[in-house]
């Protein structure tokens, strides 16, 4: 790279610093109003009384689950039926029925914010079932992960109560007041940009070597801006956020990693305020940041470094980039949106260099917590914390409690197991593509095109990607097989809604508690300290789980 490019880069990261620590305290101070409000507005009141839900009481652990469980188990009928029922419906585009297998992972896949595309949507997919299937659970799927991280939140808040809130007022509040105004003027700027927004359809033009080539349209870029505010990551075209019709500058993939991270790292500032201690949010935010600069920073020297045979040949580490956005422009990309849930990618993940590659893989086996999905990061940061502090406890004889409240047997019982899930799900889903023989082979003859040793990145890439609900890939994995959206699909409602009910769990362990007052036996949870053991207990419970397998797939591959 010469100094430009660097200089470039450089600037890019240092303004997205910039702008996400100037939004840091008013954002997430307007998170903490929406949620503690106790008033509701007109329209919010209106849509109560015509759906049947009292808006004055509040809920269980129990019930708050089933009201999660029930409401995305209707998003995917919906979902599932539109895609099957696509030909009948309007702006179809003469596209015919969405195959039952490829239907029910894309319906999975948006409800669970994973957002995993195993086809080409402007292909696939008319203009109904992009805004009115997947734009909306864009919407109510993220606003799903920020109702949970509250209801945690109101956990460790509350002293001796049953309840932890009302999820259909969190959903709509979440909707209504953080997402929607948010995307609209996302959508406005990436408009001003030249991101495509119309339902013109396929145009057919001549191009200048007298070829004709065939130009999709579509309401794009209010697709783009909930994409990538609401951590999902879904492309409204196959190349996703390297098409220019998605992404059309430098300027602009900056701007959409800024939304990708906006929400949630200002998620530990509405912590701070809901709990009553800003000092806390601080330490959650710290630990998020540390580890982003340094996942930035080691992806973007590794590609920098261009290792392989090819990419010195060829002077740099450029295949699969966009001229247009470089390798630092990239690589800024890569890492931010496999920290959090959000599965956009500028470039292609696929023809990184083999370790520069293992960078967004380990970004996601983290857990995406560094700064994480809108809501999901920030409780899945605030599970690690109890971990943490149940280690802590131990390694100096202090007593093991979190803001107040006592972490005991129930309590880290259910933070292991939320940390066991996701590896199961990636370990054993890759496991047995390999491991049953009828499998492998269709895995090996279908699916792979690069077989060997990144074979088995592509294949893992995938399992961790579905399991974590970031739905970017290893772009060389044919994933529409039978195997392969059935199990992906599987691995994505288990690894978004097992996790919820397991952090719900605890809300309500955690609520029904009454505040431990602070003695000298009380570890705090605000100081560096335990801002670099909760940043350890993070890297070394992910390392201790992966390690093995990466040893197989990029790590073999980067040593050859």
């Amino acid at each position: 790279m010469d100094a430009a490019d660097i200089w470039s880069g450089v600037l890019q990261f240092a303004t997205v610093v910039l702008l996400l620590a100037l939004l840091y305290r008013p954002l997430g101070d307007y998170i903490a109003f929406v949620y503690t409000s106790p008033r509701h507005a007109r329209v919010e009141r209106w849509l109560y009384r015509a759906t049947g839900v009292d808006e004055t009481s509040e809920q269980t652990w129990q019930a708050y689950a089933r009201s999660v469980l029930s409401f995305s188990l209707i998003g995917v009928l919906f979902v599932y039926a539109l895609q099957r029922l696509q030909e009948f419906l309007p702006y179809a585009l003469g596209l015919p029925a969405v195959p039952e297998g490829l239907a029910f992972n894309t319906a999975v896949s948006f409800v669970t914010n994973t957002n995993w595309q195993s086809s080409s949507p402007e292909l696939t997919l008319g203009y109904t079932v992009q805004f009115a299937g997947l734009a909306v659970q864009n919407f109510v799927s993220a606003a799903v992960g920020i109702a949970v991280a509250i209801a945690l939140v109101r956990g460790f808040a509350r002293r001796g109560s049953a309840t932890i809130g009302n999820f259909w007022v969190d959903l709509v509040r979440g909707s209504g007041r953080i997402l929607l105004p948010l995307s609209i003027v996302a959508a406005i700027a990436l408009l001003t940009a030249g991101v495509v927004q119309n339902f013109s359809g396929f145009t057919a033009v001549d191009t200048l070597a007298g070829a004709t080539q065939t130009i999709p349209g579509g309401p794009v870029a209010s697709q783009e801006a909930i994409k990538e505010l609401g951590t999902n990551g879904g492309g409204f075209f196959n190349a996703n956020s390297a098409h220019p019709f998605e992404n059309p500058a430098p300027w602009t993939s900056a701007f959409e990693v800024l939304l990708l991270l906006a929400i949630p790292f200002a998620m530990p500032r509405a912590f701070g305020r809901v709990v009553g201690d800003n000092r806390q949010g601080y330490a959650i935010v710290a630990v998020m940041g540390s580890i982003f600069v340094a996942s930035i920073a080691a992806v973007s020297w590794l590609e920098s470094l261009g290792l392989g045979t090819a990419p010195h040949l060829a002077g740099a580490a450029m295949e699969g980039k966009e001229t247009r956005f470089g390798i630092l422009g990239s690589t800024l990309f890569a890492g931010a949106t496999t920290l959090t849930s959000t599965g956009a990618v500028n470039s292609m993940h696929d023809s990184y260099t083999a370790l520069g590659g293992m960078i967004p893989m380990i970004n996601m086996m983290l857990g995406e917590i560094a700064p994480g999905g809108v809501g999901s990061g920030l409780y899945g940061m605030l599970v690690l914390a109890v971990i943490a502090v149940f280690v802590g406890g131990l390694l100096v004889g202090r007593t093991p409690e979190y803001l107040g409240k006592k972490v005991g047997p129930r309590e880290i019982k259910l933070a292991s197991l939320y940390i066991l899930v996701t590896p199961l799900l990636v370990l054993a889903g890759t496991a047995l593509s390999f491991g049953i023989p009828a499998i492998r082979s269709d895995v090996e003859n279908v699916s792979i095109w690069n077989p060997g040793v990144h074979g088995l990145s592509e294949v893992l890439y995938a399992f961790t990607s579905a399991a974590n609900n970031n739905g970017s890939a290893f772009a060389g994995l044919t994933a529409n097989t039978v195997w392969l959206n059935s199990a992906l699909g599987v691995a994505m409602l288990l690894g978004r809604f097992v996790p919820i009910v397991l952090v719900l769990a605890l809300a309500g362990s955690f609520a029904a508690q009454q505040r431990m007052p602070v003695s000298a036996g009380t570890l705090p949870t605000h100081r560096p300290q335990f801002v670099g053991l909760l940043a350890g207990v993070a890297v070394i419970v992910t390392a201790l789980t992966y390690f093995p397998v990466l040893t197989l797939g990029p790590l073999a591959e980067g040593l050859l």
